[in-house]
């Protein structure tokens, strides 16, 4: 259910529907929009005696009921699309940020070294991981406290802020002392013990979609962060587990224009995780600025031969460069710049 407020209504009207929400037991959300408030209501099932009395307060228009499973992501909530501050990076506007970086830190030399590469060909943020949760158990698990030291590093040196991926509850306030934002990855995107504990901060969170996730499934798992008090979700649409073996999974580039339609949050492509190849990577990330993300996040490594992970999908600088380049007069053509 979402209260929206009368054009006009003061401070002290809304502050009142609030205080009264919440003392009956709903727990309120205030959605600012460009002409009136709205007020999302979570918690109110079977309880529309008590969502009356609210109705009927002063500075109150009208309460609408919402059907769908997720709700605060909703465009019934919030008509106009969200825009999310990273560190001063926009995601949702007319620019489109791109993310780009190793898919694992391996170390503060290169990790700076990648830095100053991708802020040269335009990069706004940037990407890699200190925790990689890995198919095996056996595998290079990241470089954890360490690669995050190595990431601020990075920063100090670039000036550009960094996202990392958070794998577990215990390590939020360890990854919330270093990132600009939290990246939960797609085998976490159900986690829903790991979402709650993201919507208690208040840094932004890049959701990605799980592999075999529905678009309504990806949408509720945001609600997790989301119905917490934490507004600030980006999502990332990162390919499909599908029959396909010849990419490592099926980007569904469909999500864009789907979620937009249904949900007010900023939604971007990971042309890299969906490829697996990095001859594909150019391709899908141009196919990206033309149908409508709001941001890219590209793997760039160095000397991709030598990564310690995902070398196969990740462009060389030089190559990151020239896509930079090609991406910036498609997004001219849709009205967008990079």
């Amino acid at each position: 259910m979402i209260v929206v407020m009368k054009i006009g209504a003061d401070k002290e009207q809304l502050a009142r529907v609030l205080e009264t929400a919440d003392e009956l037991g709903f727990s309120p959300h205030i959605i600012e929009g460009k002409e009136r408030n709205v007020i999302g209501l979570v918690g109110i099932a079977g309880q529309r005696d008590k969502v009356n009395v609210i109705g009927n307060m002063d500075g109150v228009d009208k309460l609408v009921p919402i059907s769908k499973a997720y709700k605060l992501a909703s465009k019934e909530v919030k008509p106009e699309p969200s825009i999310i501050d990273v560190s001063g990076v926009k995601f949702g506007g007319v620019n489109i940020p791109v993310i780009a970086g190793p898919c694992s830190v391996e170390g503060e030399e290169m990790i700076i070294k990648t830095a100053e590469l991708i802020k040269a060909a335009g990069a706004s943020m940037i990407r890699g991981g200190a925790f990689k949760p890995r198919t095996s158990p056996y595998s290079f698990q990241g470089l954890e406290e360490e690669g995050l030291k190595n990431l601020a590093k990075a920063r100090e040196v670039t000036g550009l802020p960094f996202v990392t991926e958070v794998t577990n509850p215990r390590y939020v306030d360890m990854v919330y002392k270093y990132a600009d934002m939290f990246q939960v990855g797609a085998r976490n995107v159900q986690n829903f013990a790991l979402l709650s504990e993201l919507g208690k901060t208040d840094k932004p969170v890049l959701l990605k979609r799980g592999m075999s996730t529905t678009i309504e499934e990806y949408l509720t798992a945001s609600e997790y962060i989301l119905s917490e008090g934490n507004k600030n979700v980006i999502l990332c649409e990162r390919g499909l587990r599908t029959f396909e073996t010849a990419t490592r999974n099926t980007l569904d580039i469909s999500a864009v224009p789907v979620i937009k339609e249904k949900s007010h949050l900023p939604i971007m492509i990971d042309p890299s995780h969906a490829a697996g190849h990095w001859q594909y990577v150019g391709p899908l990330s141009k196919a990206a600025v033309a149908i409508g993300a709001d941001g890219l996040i590209i793997e760039v490594h160095p000397d991709p031969a030598k990564a310690w992970s995902d070398g196969a999908q990740s462009l060389t600088p030089a190559q990151f460069k020239e896509l930079m380049d090609s991406m910036r007069t498609i997004a001219l053509a849709v009205g967008r710049t990079i």
